[in-house]
């Protein structure tokens, strides 16, 4: 065997075999078409997911006003229908399969957060329902959280996790092992429990590609991408005093809309063809 070597002789051969094996679990985001760490297979993601989601929603009180859940499973249907649409039309309908949309509202107006598990997996907290005023606002929130998954977002965030905080084992023996905090690795990554606004788990790069995801997704579904403007303008009044941008992890309010601004013709051209 060909041992590679460098200063103090330490064989460089499984670093060099590490890099390979990452570099083979890359996978590409739809629409920006970077490449991204999926170190975790579909199938054992997707089982976790639906176990966890059924956790969160047996330990929630789910509302029970007709007008409020009605608006979130419509919009959720019509986001998840052109979800499957943008899937197709990127040439990933091999994903479809792992898809089994739920939409559920938790009452909870302390909270103003949203999130989407793997398998499309929605939950709504009524706390938001403020900020998103209508239909076309709640389109924005889920619009949103529906490309976090579809970007696989999670997937990236859990394998950085694994290797940083598990030393890179698999999925299953790490739930084997250390099943509370590969739980809390999952919960974190997927932003259950976020109190500060449900953009709070994600980094920078990740929130923006999901807001220009999120806007093709809810034009595609038939809502003005426009209005995720006023939208975020609300949510930026809501938050108060902010740190720097670059000591956040988020993109800076200012900085989100002007990014969002220079998006919304491409989004345009999906809502115009569809309606």
């Amino acid at each position: 065997m060909v041992s590679f070597k460098k200063k103090g002789n330490q064989p460089l051969h499984r670093g060099i075999l590490l890099t390979l094996f990452l570099l083979s679990a890359c996978a590409t985001v739809p629409l920006t078409e970077r490449k991204s760490l999926h170190l975790i297979p579909d199938s054992e993601l997707l089982s976790l997911s639906f176990q966890q989601y059924a956790e969160v929603l047996k330990k929630s009180k789910l509302s029970n006003d007709p007008v409020k859940v009605e608006m979130v499973k419509r919009v959720g249907e019509r986001i998840a229908t052109a979800s499957e649409e943008f899937l197709r039309e990127s040439k990933l309908e091999s994903d479809i399969k792992n898809y089994k949309w739920e939409s559920n509202l938790i009452e909870d107006d302390k909270v103003v957060n949203a999130w989407c598990m793997p398998g499309g997996k929605v939950a709504v907290y009524t706390g938001i329902l403020p900020l998103t005023q209508n239909d076309t606002g709640l389109a924005v929130v889920m619009g949103h959280e529906v490309a976090h998954a579809m970007a696989k977002h999670g997937n990236e965030r859990m394998s950085e996790g694994l290797l940083v905080q598990l030393g890179g084992v698999s999925l299953s023996v790490a739930l084997a092992q250390k099943p509370a905090q590969t739980q809390q690795i999952f919960m974190a990554a997927y932003g259950v429990g976020a109190q500060v606004g449900f953009m709070l788990p994600y980094s920078r790069l990740h929130e923006s590609e999901a807001d220009r995801i999120g806007l093709v997704l809810m034009a595609k579904a038939g809502y003005d991408p426009r209005e995720a403007v006023p939208f975020w303008q609300r949510m930026n009044e809501k938050g108060g005093s902010r740190p720097p941008e670059f000591l956040s992890t988020h993109p800076a309010p200012e900085t989100r809309i002007k990014d969002i601004k220079s998006h919304i013709p491409e989004a345009m051209k999906y809502y115009y063809k569809g309606y």
